[in-house]
This record gives structure tokens, C-alpha cells and sequence, in this order.
């Protein structure tokens, strides 16, 4: 059996604005504070926040034993809890309705016989994914909740790029099904062109993981100037404690991700003009054009000190160059199949 390729495009484009809705609500709920507001995970009966004046009460007295009210929040009113609890409850929620959203209909076409074995594949992955997704959200926040109270970076970058990941999974979906790919020999794969846009894509998912460590660590708070940081183009002691400092220092984290994107955007650029007389791949200049907006958006919440609103633009930007490398990929990849 067959199922009709625009109602397949169109449920899986509303899979993937469901996933870059829930990136940036993400990134608000970091950005307000508000991600360690839930102290527990409950898959069935956590959709239902508390309801009457004691349930908050209980609520709020439990969050009370937490690391965050201890150390960052304590005075804090029930009132203001249950602004900082909405939002990460909202997340969770959405996070759940993406998946139903994603689960339902797959299980439906997957067990309706209406794909293939060999197509089902990339969607049963997807569906683990999205399981995999909403465990590592919570063991992300369960690191926040012990000693310490913010989120372990590491946890927050996989988290983050998994939700990437699933991103790309969908949109190449998206893709297949609007170009109705044939299966790929990969022996006439053109590498001229696959091999620039998949280091690009590298870069800049390397990009989006140091993006995470800078929202982990704070790291965006260090330094409101630029070029020079603390007054020098390079600050002394980036590696005070070591190597490992590129990983665990705000200050050197924030260098590598501030100065990494002009080198994304020189290869971006180097690309394009390498890749634009290549049929198949018309509009590669988009993808410098938009990396000049994103490093412009990059500086821009450096100078005003990470405004929220300017921060969630520049995460937006993330998924537009990524969704772009995304569909370029794909391009380059299929452009041998087809010609």
C-alpha cells in the first residue's frame, strides 16, 4: 500500500516546527532560569501540574529542598515559583506532544504496511530518538538537582544536539519525499560537492555544541566587548588549569565559540564559491549569507549582555543554518543519482 506523498510532507513538516518550537522554548526556559523548577519526571500522571492551593503548597515545599531555591532562589514567593514552574512545564508538556505527534501516525503507517522495511528503518531510529530525547532531558536536569544548582554543560549540549539531530533526521524526510529519491548508489556519490558541505556541516555542528557549553556555563556573561576581551585580543590565561579548559573554562569556552565562527563563516564562503556553478545546488550562496547574519546576531547579544529576546533570535539562526546545510546536503548527495 501507498499513502499519499503530500500528507507524509505535511506530517512531517509539523513534526519539525514542533521541534524548533520546543528548541527555542528551551532555550527560554534556560535563559529565564526556570529549567530546574520540576525536581521530579513523571511520564503519565506529570502531565497534570498541581491544580488546588495545597498541592502547590506541597510543590513548592519539596522545590524548597533543592539545591537552586537553597542557593540562588530562597525567599523566592509561590507565586513566583509557579511562573518559573509553567515554563518548564510547558516544555516538558510540548515535548510530549511532539513525540504523540511524531508516534502516532508513524506506528500507523509502520504497522499498516504502508512503507517498505527498508524505508521504515530511518523512522523507527526517529522514533527512538525521540524516546532517547525526553530520558536525557531529564538526566540533563537530575545533574542540576544534587549539589550544584545548574545543569551539567556536557548534558545540555547532547540534549541540544540530539534535538538537532532528530531536526535533520526529519527535514532529509522531508526532502526524499518531495524529490522522491531513489536509493543512493554511494559509489557515484559526487564528491566534489559532498565533501565541502559535509565538513561544513561538521563545523557547524561543532558550532552549535560550543554554543551549548556557552549557555551551560554562563559563558555568554564573561565578556560584553569585541573584538578584545578583558581589554586583549587573546586573555591571559586561557588555559590556566590546562587543556581541559577548553571544555570547562567560561572564559575559554566563550574565545573558542566567539572567534570559531568566523572560521565557519570562511569556509562557508570558501564553499560556495567552490560549489556554485554545480547543478543541483543553486542558492549555496544562502549559506554564508545567512552565517554573516548569525555571527552578526552572535555579537550583538555579546554587546548588550545576552538579552533573552536577541539570544533566542541568534539560537533561531542556529536552526536556519543548519536546516540549510541540511537541505544542501542532501543536494549534493542525490545530485549524482539524478544526472
Amino acid at each position: 500500500m501507498k499513502v499519499s506523498k503530500k500528507l507524509i510532507v505535511t506530517w512531517l513538516a509539523i513534526v519539525s516546527f514542533t521541534v524548533v518550537f520546543q528548541i527555542i522554548l528551551g532555550g527560554y526556559v534556560r535563559l529565564t532560569k526556570s529549567g530546574l523548577s520540576m525536581y521530579d519526571w513523571h511520564v503519565v500522571h506529570g502531565i497534570i501540574p498541581p491544580i488546588t492551593d495545597s498541592e502547590w503548597q506541597e510543590t513548592f515545599e519539596n522545590y524548597k529542598h533543592t539545591p537552586e531555591y537553597k542557593k540562588i532562589n530562597i525567599g523566592m514567593t509561590l507565586d513566583e515559583y509557579k511562573y518559573i514552574y509553567y515554563r518548564e512545564f510547558n516544555h516538558r508538556i510540548i515535548g510530549r506532544l511532539t513525540g504523540l505527534i511524531y508516534a502516532v501516525p508513524a506506528l500507523f503507517l509502520l504497522f499498516g504496511g504502508f512503507f517498505k522495511w527498508r524505508e521504515s528503518k530511518i523512522y523507527v531510529l526517529i522514533g527512538l530518538l525521540f524516546a532517547g530525547q525526553g530520558v536525557l532531558g531529564w538526566y540533563m536536569v537530575k545533574s542540576g538537582l544534587v549539589d550544584v544548582p545548574h545543569v551539567s554543560h556536557f548534558r545540555l549540549a547532547a540534549h541540544l544536539i540530539l534535538a538537532f539531530f532528530i531536526l535533520g533526521l526529519v527535514l532529509w524526510k522531508i526532502l526524499d519525499s518531495h524529490f522522491e529519491e531513489k536509493t543512493i548508489n554511494r559509489t557515484s556519490i559526487n564528491h566534489m560537492v559532498f565533501k565541502p558541505l559535509s565538513i561544513l556541516f561538521l563545523l557547524v555542528v561543532f558550532q552549535i555544541i560550543y554554543g551549548a557549553f556557552v549557555a551551560g556555563l554562563k559563558a555568554g556573561y564573561v565578556s560584553d566587548t569585541f573584538p578584545l576581551m578583558f581589554g586583549f585580543l587573546v586573555p591571559p590565561n586561557l588555559f590556566q588549569t590546562g587543556v581541559f579548559d577548553i571544555f570547562t573554562s567560561s572564559v575559554t569556552v566563550h574565545f573558542i565559540h566567539r572567534w570559531f565562527a568566523f572560521f565557519v563563516l570562511g569556509y562557508a564562503i570558501f564553499s560556495s564559491l567552490k560549489l556554485k556553478k554545480q547543478e543541483g545546488l543553486k542558492g549555496i550562496w544562502l549559506l554564508p549569507a545567512v552565517i554573516i547574519v548569525q555571527v552578526l546576531l552572535g555579537l550583538t547579544v555579546i554587546w548588550f549582555h545576552v538579552p533573552i529576546l536577541i539570544a533566542l533570535i541568534h539560537q533561531g539562526g542556529a536552526i536556519v543554518v543548519f536546516s540549510l546545510i541540511v537541505f544542501f546536503v542532501h543536494r549534493g548527495i542525490n545530485y549524482a543519482e539524478n544526472n
